[in-house]
């Protein structure tokens, strides 16, 4: 029979599992001893949970046994008795339709495996893209003592002795290839050396800004969003977190504590001087409301205008992060907006994020700016409003073009992917490069899922004419690594009958980030003839989680969450199984 050590202060979760001495507390035991466990793992010691998202389909997370393994190392060494376990591993490199789709789904499955499991801590492996949101989600449903551990980024990639940045040389060497600057056969070549270490993409895409946002939330260790995933020290910063998580345990810190107003704006501050991914805002609308935080795009909009940024990497700008990490890293950033955040905000390992980022030194200007004189003037995320997206838009400053951030131009319709990749560049399709490219039907129930195709890529004759921007519109998403004057997330999307659906071909739309504002020039008596013509949206879904995800899906400015997921439900130990 387990029994309570003198350094247990109060009965643990788990011993509800594993310290009853009856049939029940029988079964759980003895089952677990088929993995070679002796009785004194079952003495009242904290039990966590290594949630793993691990896998091969997965090229960002795959190396992620072996972070589970330093995990544990340091949970052992605390006297904890760690436990892995995997969930739904959302690849962003090949899952279809899109990785977005399954956010939800992963952190259903996350959250109710903590759950129904006998852990009192939880560390949380996340690395690619949609990983890291979803297993924060879920975890946060939870609010059990928590800590994440980011995968890393990869090694810079090279190209014929120059660093390449994933993502963002792929959408460049693609427009070169039309453009008829690079052949298909350099483009193949590459290819190969894009990606050429373990870990995330390398640019401040979305992997490497949610990780950035794990440690800017208060959510991570020290350094968490930018030790290389093959630098040793990320195998180091593993194992501390398995030391932290279970003094965090006996401290009963959980999720909430953490998890406040005030780190989530000192986060959408820290992502405006990184020039952190658009995605970041649907990610962190999505968290906060599993906290029950009323973080809106205005709150976005709000935190993000007077932040400049610092962060010279791609897609804003030249260097990668493992530059970015030998430049001092997240902490530099921090220090330097000092005077922007909240110091006093708390963070996993019980100290303030001031206390974590005061003393920081930044080794290389050129990558990190002061905030005097900040790489751009102009970070955050902008958020338009206006008649054609009255639940909010959003654009990135510091990866738009400056001459187009106001702009007038004739709108050319695409009124599906396929519609688009059917006649983008055919020769006749009229277009040229005043024109505002718009793009239907690919938010959260359209596509389904919201997938990553806003940043759409410019017509072949265009492109010759060495023109490498156009105003793009969409109710997509676009990648982190992605560039250009590009409105997303146009709220509501065209399938659910926001104005998006009424635009057709030669209406004059007006951009003008300066002022916050997208208008769609056409009078309010065309658009409501326009409405009683439109034939709404049928999804082609009709079973299993897409068509329970199409119905339930939340807006983008909602943060694409299911509306049955908002919230949280905490951890009750629940029945017994027999």
């Amino acid at each position: 029979m387990a029994t309570r050590t003198n350094k247990q202060k109060r009965e643990l979760r788990s011993q509800q599992w594993f310290g009853k001495a009856d049939k029940d507390g029988f079964a759980h035991r003895s089952w677990m001893r088929n993995q070679g466990l002796p009785s004194h793992v079952f003495d009242g010691r904290p039990v966590i949970g290594i949630c793993n998202t691990w896998s091969e389909f997965n090229p960002c997370n795959a190396h992620f046994r072996r972070i589970a393994d330093y995990v544990k190392r340091g949970v052992w060494e605390m006297g904890g008795f760690p436990v892995e376990f995997p969930v739904f591993s959302t690849g962003e490199a090949i899952l279809r339709p899109t990785a977005m789709l399954f956010r939800n789904l992963a952190a259903m499955d996350v959250e109710e495996a903590i759950r129904a499991n006998p852990m009192d801590g939880v560390v949380l492996l996340v690395g690619c893209d949609k990983t890291t949101p979803a297993l924060l989600m879920g975890a946060a449903s939870c609010d059990l003592p928590t800590i994440a551990v980011s995968g890393g980024p990869m090694l810079n990639g090279k190209y014929e002795g120059q660093d390449i940045g994933s993502g963002t040389q792929t959408w460049k060497f693609d427009a070169m290839v039309k453009a008829g600057e690079m052949t298909i056969e350099e483009f193949m070549s590459a290819e190969a050396g894009n990606s050429r270490s373990s870990g995330h993409c390398m640019t401040m895409g979305t992997a490497s800004t949610m990780a950035s946002m794990v440690e800017s939330l208060g959510m991570g260790l020290p350094m968490n969003a930018a030790i290389p995933a093959v630098d040793a020290r990320r195998y180091v910063l593993a194992h501390m977190a398995g030391r932290r998580i279970v003094e965090m345990v006996h401290a009963n810190l959980r999720m909430s504590k953490i998890l406040t107003r005030k780190n989530f704006e000192n986060a959408i501050r820290v992502n405006g001087a990184i020039g952190g991914s658009t995605n970041a805002v649907i990610h962190l609308l999505a968290i906060a409301g599993r906290m029950g935080i009323d973080i809106t795009l205005d709150d976005w909009d709000r935190l993000g205008q007077n932040v400049p940024c610092l962060v010279n990497l791609m897609p804003s700008g030249k260097y990668l992060m493992e530059d970015f990490y030998y430049a001092g890293g997240l902490p530099v950033v921090i220090r330097e907006i000092g005077r922007l955040i909240h110091k006093n905000a708390l963070t996993v390992n019980g100290k303030t994020l001031w206390e974590n980022c005061k003393d920081a030194v930044c080794y290389n200007r050129k990558v990190i700016f002061p905030l005097k004189k900040p790489f751009k003037r102009q970070g955050g995320i902008a958020v338009l409003r206006g008649n054609l997206c009255p639940g909010g838009a959003i654009l990135k400053p510091s990866a738009a073009s400056p001459s187009l951030m106001r702009h007038r131009g004739r709108a050319v319709v695409f009124e599906s992917i396929e519609d688009y990749h059917a006649r983008i560049d055919d020769p006749k399709l009229d277009i040229d490069e005043t024109c505002i490219m718009v793009l239907k039907y690919c938010g959260p129930k359209g596509y389904p899922g919201m997938a990553e195709v806003g940043n759409m890529a410019l017509p072949t004759k265009v492109l010759k004419k060495g023109i490498t921007d156009m105003v793009r519109i969409s109710d997509a998403r676009m990648s982190g690594t992605a560039y250009g004057t590009v409105v997303l997330h146009a709220a509501p999307e065209a399938a659910a009958g926001g104005p998006l659906a009424l635009v057709r071909n030669g209406d004059m739309i007006e951009l003008d980030v300066h002022g916050r504002r997208l208008h769609l020039d056409v009078s309010d008596d065309e658009l409501a003839k326009r409405r009683k013509a439109w034939k709404g949206f049928k999804t082609p879904h009709k079973r299993g989680y897409a068509k329970l995800y199409v119905d339930h899906v939340l807006q983008a400015d909602k943060g694409a969450d299911l509306d049955f997921l908002v919230g949280k439900s905490g951890t009750p130990v629940l029945r017994e199984s027999h």
